[in-house]
């Protein structure tokens, strides 16, 4: 509730215990062992938040937020605590409150999407549970498509990438260091594992713009639940994406300074999933966010079962605490509530360990950061009832909120425009081309000189088998004048000789000349 423009959370004795909305974006947290009420104190500020006008992001792990969109009803509890806190008296009422809903898998809200470089390698390289060596190689593959101006918008876009710098890794290996295939395989296989998990709904376009959160209906700030049910099945998965939509406002949103209440205020439900074996240097990223994140405005509350789940670097940027009871069975346990009691101030009239073990239903440890920053002593505090429904509201109530938010359209069906898969599968169709017309202009090129050298080879027969002939025709002729000049010769000779004898003589003698100097001329 809203009691004189402050959150009023709840009732120590006779003493209202109010968050001061200049200081609520000094973050907070909300503890305590399931069971303890820690759904109804968030319940109870987010719509003291909304009632201020606010947006409020909550993430809806047992499905039991969606009540929000409608007016709450009486229940034996609930009387009871506006009876014993004489609420009706302050204008308590049961009402509802503006609420869109989201869901990375479109099944039970608005679809939410992020782009591939949207999230950016440090936080994909959690989700896929790559190793340090995969993770810096990762790092590199995202540096190379922001040098090829190659957009990464879902998955088979990083599929694209990775194939193609596995196809050039020599070249790459110059510039960017070298990168193993093996390594590359391992990205790949983590790739495809995410797929089969939903990878390919949740990472493409429409990709969210968080500033559709800020929105108010009646003067109050719509709550915006994002349905986690089955996304929670895979924490590490949820925990990075609802960072990655905490880091999107801290890079969306300008500097603020001081402000009279938040722009928005973001609660982080099983928190401690958050820094289950982050890495150092995601651990420092989150502190990064959290400490700057208040100056553009936005106020974290961090929801966990035990203040020690979260890291001290984190947990002294908690302002705003309300621990709900804790038990203390184990050396373990009790360390854990020990933890606990110390992150308070102390306050006189009890022992903050021994209050912490004991608090009922409903009751919760409250310290907050007063009108000048300074924190409060702590205080036993009955947490005041929601005005909205408790529990889950009916699918079809559901359903028709969904269909007739103003966003709806907006994200409802997925865009496959152009990004890095089709640039390079493009490319590597131009590329194909450009070789195969490369091969049959060599083939073409080889054939024509196969060709002109049988050419030439026949040609060159050809003369050969001309001048064979000649040569043979000559010599058939050079004989055959031979013979008739050998005879007159011969004849010539006889005569001068005389007699049959001579006759013959001299025609042998005179032919056999005349074939050798013919012979010899024609050798010439």
């Amino acid at each position: 509730m809203v009691s004189n423009d402050k959150i009023w959370i709840g009732q120590a004795g006779s003493e209202k215990v109010f968050i001061y909305p200049s200081m609520a974006n000094r973050h907070g947290m909300i503890a305590g062992a399931t069971g303890t009420g820690k759904t109804v104190t968030l319940k109870v500020m987010a719509e003291s938040f909304s009632d201020l006008g606010v947006p409020v992001f909550l993430a809806d792990i047992k499905g039991d937020l969606s009540g929000m969109v409608a007016n709450g009803a009486p229940t034996k509890t609930v009387s009871a605590k506006i009876e014993e806190l004489s609420l009706d008296k302050e204008g308590f009422e049961y009402t509802s409150y503006p609420t869109t809903f989201w869901d990375v898998y479109g099944e039970m809200g608005i679809p939410l999407r992020a782009t591939i470089s949207e999230m950016g390698p440090l936080l994909l390289a959690r989700i896929l549970d790559l190793n340090d060596i995969q993770t810096d190689i990762l790092s590199v593959i995202f540096k190379i498509a922001d040098d090829e101006n190659l957009l990464l918008v879902d998955t088979k876009d990083l599929r694209s990438m990775i194939s193609y710098v596995s196809e050039n890794s020599k070249e790459f290996s110059l510039t960017y260091g070298n990168m193993s295939k093996q390594s590359l395989a391992a990205i790949i296989r983590a790739i495809i594992s995410l797929e089969s998990q939903g990878g390919d709904l949740f990472f493409g376009e429409p990709a969210l713009n968080v500033q559709d959160w800020f929105q108010a209906v009646g003067g109050k700030g719509m709550i915006n639940i994002l349905e986690c049910e089955k996304l929670f099945n895979n924490p590490t998965m949820y925990s990075t994406f609802l960072l990655w939509m905490l880091s999107e406002l801290f890079e969306v949103l300008p500097e603020a300074g001081d402000l009279d209440k938040p722009k928005m205020v973001f609660f982080f439900d099983e928190a401690h999933i958050l820094f289950d074996n982050a890495s150092k240097e995601l651990l420092e990223k989150i502190e990064q966010v959290v400490k700057l994140i208040r100056s553009k405005g936005v106020g974290v509350y961090f929801i966990t079962q035990n203040p020690k789940d979260i890291p001290d670097g984190v947990l002294a940027q908690l302002g705003n605490k309300v621990q709900h009871a804790l038990r203390a069975y184990t050396p373990a346990e009790q360390k854990g509530v020990k933890t606990a009691a110390d992150s308070f101030r102390p306050n006189p009239e009890f022992d903050t360990y021994e209050a912490i073990t004991s608090l009922g239903i409903g009751e919760a440890l409250v310290s907050v950061l007063d009108e000048d920053g300074v924190p409060t002593i702590v205080q036993k505090t009955a947490i005041l009832p929601p005005q909205s429904q408790m529990g889950p509201i009916d699918q079809s109530l559901r359903s028709e909120e969904i269909r007739y938010s103003k966003l709806y359209m907006k994200y409802a069906d997925p865009i496959d425009d152009e990004s890095a898969h089709e640039f390079l599968q493009r490319k590597a169709i131009a590329e194909a081309e450009e070789e195969a017309a490369a091969k049959e202009e060599e083939a073409a090129r080889k054939l024509a000189e196969k060709e002109a050298a049988a050419a030439k080879k026949a040609e060159e027969k050809e003369a050969a088998a001309r001048q064979k002939q000649i040569k043979r025709a000559t010599k058939s002729v050079a004989s055959s004048a031979a013979g008739t000049i050998g005879r007159e010769i011969g004849n010539t000779l006889g005569k001068s000789v005389g007699g049959s004898f001579g006759k013959k003589l001299g025609g042998n003698v005179g032919a056999s000349l005349a074939r050798n100097i013919i012979g010899t001329l024609f050798k010439l």
